[in-house]
């Protein structure tokens, strides 16, 4: 049983820094509100322990996050000195988030609590959808997803939008000239509802980093290069727990980076090492993939095309993973993304024997392991850009709010 004084998790000692510098309340506040969604239920002199805040400073953020039950009390535990001490957790029913990803082969709509759990969810596999039919989705799934959560829209904090950087750019199979429409488009007016929620776009793989960043592995490692593999690859870079964006806001652009297929000539990663590539390989020995997830289901020979791709990706993605090695140092490379989690294991592995080769070749070699967010990375983690936005500790909280006041 957790007594008070007794926490050991080193989430709350590495993650978490309060300040007790005057004005600086809505730092502290954001600083305990996630020590709690993180490791709750937690008591108050735990919480003073790993922020480095005083009991006073504990005492009346958690009187205040309680009135505006952003959390609540869930019973109490007995203290080393025998005071009975509340234990306090996240209400995940205090807001919610709706979360879009908007992507070269599918649309996904999710709902979710204040804990990061799907609430609702809607997806449509379609290949390069236009605007109209992305307003469209948007525009007639809303209504009925809330619904189906029982959820009142007025707790809605907003809408994340999950949007890969130059979509209409990558040049992928199939891709048909009008899908350049979308370096025309604003996504905040165009999924303008009758919704009182403000719109957050950002990058899909910036997303799916800042997601699990908030709400998976980033409990675990603090410095990851988070790679996507979708429709196309994308990447992204969390340095001592904060997502780094570099100067033009394009860090961990993995698919551009240049790389071979065979003894084929130079092209972008991302034409090889993408759903769009696999299913490309596969079309061309006659089978024709209608979701991700059909992957799993194909005849042996349809396999052994996939082992191929396997392998293939692995020999083109072997010196830009040494080069993230040397240049980033992360504790972790994560892939995530619409490939299936047998098939993301499967590279992982192949990736993993292909670098050990390099081990006492180059400083450090990082393990490459499965993301924990589903398939469904990009649309959680959009999901949660409001929350962000409103409620979770970011590096520039602080100076945000001392320069307002």
């Amino acid at each position: 049983m957790l007594k008070a004084g007794d926490l050991t998790s080193r989430i709350m000692t590495r993650h978490l820094s309060g300040t007790n510098l005057e004005r600086a309340g809505d730092h502290n506040q954001r600083v305990t509100l996630h020590a709690i969604r993180v490791n709750g239920p937690v008591v108050r002199p735990d919480l003073a322990s790993a922020t480095g805040l005083t009991p006073a400073a504990i005492a009346t953020i958690t009187k205040r996050l309680l009135k505006y039950r952003l959390i609540l009390e869930a019973g109490t535990i007995r203290g080393s000195r025998g005071q009975p001490a509340k234990k306090l957790i996240i209400n995940p029913d205090c807001w919610y988030s709706i979360g879009l990803n908007i992507d070269r082969d599918h649309i996904t709509l999710v709902v979710v609590d204040f804990m990061g759990r799907v609430r609702a969810r809607s997806s449509r596999e379609i290949k390069f959808a236009m605007p109209k039919t992305v307003q469209s989705f948007f525009n007639r799934a809303i209504g009925p997803l809330l619904a189906r959560a029982r959820i009142d829209p007025a707790k809605l904090v907003g809408v994340g939008v999950a949007f890969p950087n130059d979509i209409q750019g990558a040049g992928l199979p199939g891709q048909p000239p009008e899908y350049s429409i979308w370096v025309e488009v604003a996504i905040d007016k165009l999924l303008a509802v009758n919704l009182d929620a403000p719109v957050f776009v950002e990058n899909d793989a910036a997303a799916a980093a800042m997601g699990e960043m908030q709400f998976g592995l980033g409990q675990q490692y603090q410095s990851f290069f988070y790679m996507l593999l979708t429709a196309a690859l994308g990447g992204g870079l969390v340095i001592d727990g904060h997502y780094f964006r570099g100067a033009a806001g394009r860090s961990g652009e993995l698919g551009w980076l240049p790389g071979r297929a065979g003894g084929g000539d130079e092209r972008p990663l991302q034409n090889i090492v993408s759903l769009s590539a696999l299913y490309d390989s596969l079309a061309a020995h006659g089978y024709r993939v209608q979701s991700p997830q059909h992957l799993l289901r194909l005849d042996v020979d349809a396999q052994q095309v996939i082992d191929s791709w396997l392998a293939t990706s692995v020999n083109a993605l072997e010196h830009a993973l040494v080069g993230i090695n040397c240049l980033i140092n992360p504790e972790a490379i994560l892939i995530g993304g619409r490939l299936p989690g047998a098939l993301i294991d499967r590279l992982a592995s192949l990736l993993n024997e292909r670098l050990r080769g390099y081990c006492g070749k180059i400083p450090s070699v990082a393990p490459v392991v499965r993301a924990s967010m589903s398939e469904d990375a990009p649309a959680l983690g959009a999901a949660i850009l409001p929350f962000t936005e409103q409620f979770l500790p970011s590096r520039f909280a602080l100076m945000n709010r001392i320069n307002a006041d």
